[in-house]
């Protein structure tokens, strides 16, 4: 999931180099961290969340194969 989130979040901004993921396990659940640049910040919420609600949807699509819950958090 972790790469999936990274490979997403490097493709809609500037600075891609400054994209860091951080993966957290607490049972059966996953959190995953996204860091952007500050400038960076609304192309990866995008107007009203849409793009933040949209890689939250893929990464839950993706994490239903394994049965497993996962919440992203954009920092």
């Amino acid at each position: 999931m972790k790469e999936l989130v990274e490979v997403v979040a490097k493709a809609l901004v500037d600075y891609p180099d400054e994209v860091v993921v951080t993966e957290k396990t607490q049972g059966k659940d996953i959190v995953i961290e996204l860091h952007v640049a500050a400038s960076d910040m609304g192309k990866v919420i995008g107007k009203q969340g849409r793009i933040a609600k949209a890689i939250r949807s893929v990464v839950k699509a993706a994490a239903s194969k394994d049965n497993r819950k996962v919440d992203v958090e954009i920092v």
